[in-house]
């Protein structure tokens, strides 16, 4: 990338300042020290996974016919998207059908985040801390209607706390305006439709924010998709397709089990026609985006880089999330060797991340944790 508008953070106070513009960017994981092995994971928390198998559909194949046999393969990944139907579902199909993230799965419980803070604290002694998380399911709860995912006004108060302590990007699935409607916290970074729409908070002296849109030519085949795809399952009772920008989320939370397959033959029957278009998915959610190498690793990387860490070894990323399409920057953490990844989830999972929070109202005590830390710090620094 290049000629990007970047903010330049004061690596003591977390405090960006005006912006600076690079020319020949490019986005390359740092060599770091490697943080400490979090206890109980017998190698930094992280699952070790076959190369040649991916842990999301980033290759699911969709192209090229499969019939009944494709269908009931991705309603089978469907049912396993819910932790109720996660070990039926996988048991029940040959490795040959099960789709990348199911195979091979070595499910562990990971060490609590709250339980292990110090540890966590300790590792990033003397390093600049950067924040990321996720919206739906780790700063607001899952709900039916995506639409009413609305975070706590004691959450939104914390996370404004946090960004006054520490660089905070909120990296999302869900269209950028419409999750900076949800978070209204306007000191942020936002990444929206998985990274693939990010921007920074608004400059100071007349500079203009980040701004990265790497899939903007792919804006007019998307909007295709959704309106064919809101045809397709307007009879399907519970069914909701959201235009995320970049992707388009059909939901099936609220859809009959049974009429699971509708949802995907819809899916599958849009999708044959863009071969340009890849599908993912979430809880409880197909999406299909641009096949262009981007994610939510991606725009952690993009983001830091922004920031003047690309090649630091004194960043201390930290980033949190519950969804599948997390473990792409999870990943990206791993490789680095820096920061941690933390899952919010109840169940044990397949996870490239190094500890765990269980719910959101565990990810608030944390970030209210890392905030009461950072004056205790700061109190001690001037002393």
């Amino acid at each position: 990338m290049t000629n990007q508008n970047v903010v330049v953070p004061d690596t003591k106070s977390g405090i960006s300042l005006p912006m600076v513009r690079l020319s020949g960017s490019s986005i390359f994981p740092a060599t770091a020290q490697k943080p400490p092995t979090a206890p109980g994971t017998g190698g930094g928390g992280c699952i070790s996974l076959s190369a040649k198998k991916k842990l999301l559909l980033e290759n699911l194949e969709i192209n090229g016919g499969g019939g009944a046999a494709k269908i009931n393969s991705w309603v089978d990944s469907m049912r396993a998207s819910s932790p109720t139907h996660m070990k039926s579902s996988s048991q029940s199909l040959s490795e040959d059908q099960q789709l990348p993230w199911q195979q091979h799965q070595q499910q562990i419980t990971l060490p609590s985040a709250l339980d292990n803070f110090d540890q966590i604290m300790e590792a990033s002694r003397g390093k600049q801390i950067v924040m990321f998380l996720d919206y739906d399911g780790t700063l607001s709860p899952i709900v039916d209607d995506p639409d009413r995912a609305f975070m706590s006004k004691k959450m939104r108060t914390t996370v404004r706390r946090l960004a006054t302590c520490f660089p905070t990007a909120i990296v999302s699935g869900r269209c950028r305006d419409k999750v900076y409607k949800f978070v209204r916290l306007a000191e942020l970074y936002y990444a929206g439709s998985h990274g693939m729409d990010i921007k920074g908070p608004e400059g100071t002296q007349g500079t203009e924010p980040v701004i990265c849109q790497p899939a903007s030519e792919f804006l007019p085949m998307i909007d295709e998709v959704f309106k064919e795809l809101v045809a397709k399952t307007k009879l399907t009772p519970g069914a909701k397709v959201e235009n995320n920008k970049f992707c388009v989320s059909v939901h099936f939370r609220c859809v009959e089990e049974k009429k699971w397959s509708e949802v995907a033959e819809a899916v599958k029957s849009v999708l044959n026609k863009y071969p340009k278009l890849r599908l993912s998915q979430g809880r409880k959610v197909l999406e299909i985006r641009p096949t262009i190498k981007w994610d939510k690793g991606k725009a952690l990387e993009f983001l830091l880089e922004s920031l003047g860490f690309a090649n630091c070894t004194d960043v201390f990323p930290i980033y949190i999330g519950d969804d599948r399409t997390d473990e792409d920057a999870f990943k990206v953490l791993k490789e680095r060797e820096q920061g941690f990844g933390i899952l919010v989830s109840k169940v044990a999972k397949d996870t490239n991340a190094s500890y765990s929070l269980q719910e959101p109202t565990q990810v608030m005590d944390f970030l209210q944790r890392l905030v009461d830390w950072k004056k205790l710090a700061f109190q001690e620094s001037r002393m």
